[in-house]
């Protein structure tokens, strides 16, 4: 009998969890990158966030599904936290639907077979039979429906004798009947197999079962602690998933992890004390016998996540208020924020301009990683750096982007003589910057051809790339100085460093044959140094069309058309 159980509640779960994934593949092939598309439009209106959440759950069948791709987008930079954190309460919404639709089976004169075997038998036919993509993802999904249903079967017979044994019987009611252990067992069940909609389901057959007894206000009671612990342990795959993300992602995760306890913490109380299911049985508009515990328990969950979520969408900034609290901003992580470019600024050019130096001032920084990374890397064979700098230079590439359409949208306005000769410098400015961004690129790849060819550099190489990098990053801070305070003598000083550069790359490349030539190094590894040399002399040329600009007469208010127009050195 018990390895009966076993057999069947493995096998059953084994099937249901293989359609729900398999209906989720399908739905995500047939409109995936539409509902990726949605979202990733969404606005800052929390509500239309929780709409669309709900949404994409519902039609995806999976909580978990949603909320990873929630992550990816948070990690991409394309759904700010709080936009997340609007999906993540909708996706809670939506998964319930699970319940709604296992709850069929309780009806009584309905036999899920008579779906279940039709839907795999049709759902088959079309896989192997039809050539065109999206009516085959329509028979994979039929097929899906009916593994899922087929494995509802197999947990049903694995259950319905566990009625009699009033062990199993006691133990459970006992759980359930300390709403803690209760919530606590399903925290965990949910967590191992990583889904609340199975673990949910399994309750539901359960109680249909009368494995819980036949006194159903009693058995109400006591799963309702099951289904709540579920939605704790269900924010498992949302922390998995944000692993090796950024730290905005493991936030995103977070969220999700809060939103839920806090709703248990309060909720079970309730239960305790009786409220909440005599609510539950309020709003159920029939009675509670065997035949409806299914859909009782579907409401339950339902009004759970509904409540929490209409008790935390005014407090969604206080969410995200305590979730960077316990996870909060890095340094570098400043440097990573996204570009801010207020459109209500273009009406005031001179606070416009202000506001897209500061965000110049940013991008500098970011170069100036991008190239160390690249250059930590390189020298240490860190392949985290390597990542690290290949981020940074796509946040260049969206300063650019962002920088150059705002100032299109400033130079549409009526500027005077000064900002509208300036506004051009910028851009020239913004250009370089990101060209520096693609050399740190360039270095990084000189990197990885260094560590996946095992080279290595002599001592008298490696002090050599040492003086580079202080030179460059001497040049990044008289560059930043001069930038931020309109300094056109940090200016100068840069111009200094470009000399030394210049001089090095001249004086070092013989070196390199020099040191070739007393078999000191390979050829091979000199040409790897030679194109280390080469991009960081021309970050350095860079750097000095800023410098230059900056002379020239990038000066709010100091400058004159002349040095404006010499500015322009690219």
């Amino acid at each position: 009998m018990a390895i009966k159980m076993i057999i069947g509640t493995i096998g059953g779960l084994g099937l249901f969890l293989f359609g729900m994934d398999m209906i989720a593949d399908a739905l995500n092939k047939a409109a995936g990158r539409k509902l990726k598309n949605f979202l990733s439009a969404l606005t800052k209106n929390s509500f239309i966030a929780v709409l669309v959440g709900t949404m994409v759950t519902v039609l995806i069948q999976s909580s978990s599904a949603t909320t990873v791709i929630v992550i990816g987008f948070v990690n991409a930079g394309l759904l700010t936290l709080k936009q997340a954190i609007g999906v993540i309460f909708g996706a809670n919404i939506g998964t319930t639907i699970t319940a709604w639709i296992v709850s069929a089976i309780g009806i009584e004169g309905f036999n899920i077979e008579y779906i279940a075997l039709p839907a795999i038998g049709i759902g088959f036919v079309i896989r192997i039979l039809v050539k065109n993509q999206k009516i085959k993802d329509a028979g994979n999904f039929l097929l899906g429906l009916g593994i899922l249903f087929v494995g509802i079967v197999f947990m049903e017979e694995a259950f319905s004798g566990l009625k009699e044994n009033k062990t199993i019987q006691d133990f459970l009611i006992m759980l359930g009947e300390n709403p803690l252990l209760g919530a606590l067992a399903g925290m965990l069940v949910t967590a191992v197999i990583q889904s609340s909609s199975a673990f949910i389901t399994i309750i539901q057959i359960m109680a249909l079962k009368e494995v819980f007894g036949t006194d159903w206000d009693l058995v109400l009671r006591i799963t309702i602690p099951f289904i709540l612990g579920s939605n704790i342990g269900t924010t498992i795959t949302a922390q998995l998933a944000a692993i090796r993300t950024n730290r905005n992602s493991r936030r995103a995760a977070m969220s999700h992890t809060l939103f839920n306890i806090i709703g248990v913490a309060y909720i079970l109380p309730l239960t305790v004390l009786g409220w909440y299911p005599a609510f539950v049985k309020w709003v159920t508009p029939f009675p509670l016998t065997q035949s409806t515990i299914m859909v009782y328990m579907a409401v339950s969950h339902s009004i759970f996540n509904i409540v929490n979520t209409i008790v935390f969408l005014p407090l969604v900034g206080l969410l995200e208020y305590i979730v960077m609290k316990i996870i909060p901003l890095k340094k570098e992580e400043m440097l990573q924020m996204p570009v801010v470019l207020e459109e209500h600024l273009l009406s005031t050019p001179l606070l416009a301009i202000e506001q897209v130096r500061r965000e110049i001032l940013r991008m500098v920084k970011t170069c100036r990683e991008a190239v160390n990374n690249a250059c930590d890397g390189l020298m240490n064979g860190d392949a985290k750096k390597f990542d690290t700098a290949r981020k940074n230079e796509k946040l260049t590439d969206d300063f650019q982007y962002e920088i150059t359409i705002y100032l299109a949208k400033l130079t549409s306005k009526e500027l005077d003589k000064e900002l509208s000769l300036g506004t051009p410098v910028l851009l020239h400015t913004v250009n370089d910057l990101e060209r520096i961004g693609d050399h740190a690129v360039n270095i990084v790849e000189i990197a990885e051809r260094k560590i996946s060819n095992k080279i290595l550099f002599s001592n008298g190489a490696e002090i050599e790339v040492s003086h580079l990098r202080i030179e460059v990053n001497q040049m990044f801070e008289h560059i930043l100085k001069a930038f931020e305070n309109n300094d056109p003598e940090a200016a100068k000083l840069s111009l200094v460093n470009e000399n030394n550069l210049n001089r090095m790359q001249r004086d070092f490349r013989r070196n390199h044959v020099q040191r070739m030539n007393q078999k000191v190094c390979t050829a091979e590894s000199g040409l790897i140094f030679i194109d280390l040399v080469d991009n960081m002399e021309k970050v350095g040329d860079h750097l000095t069309n800023i410098a230059q600009s900056i002379i020239g007469g990038l000066q709010w208010g100091q400058g004159d058309e002349e040095q404006s127009e010499q500015s322009v050195t690219v």
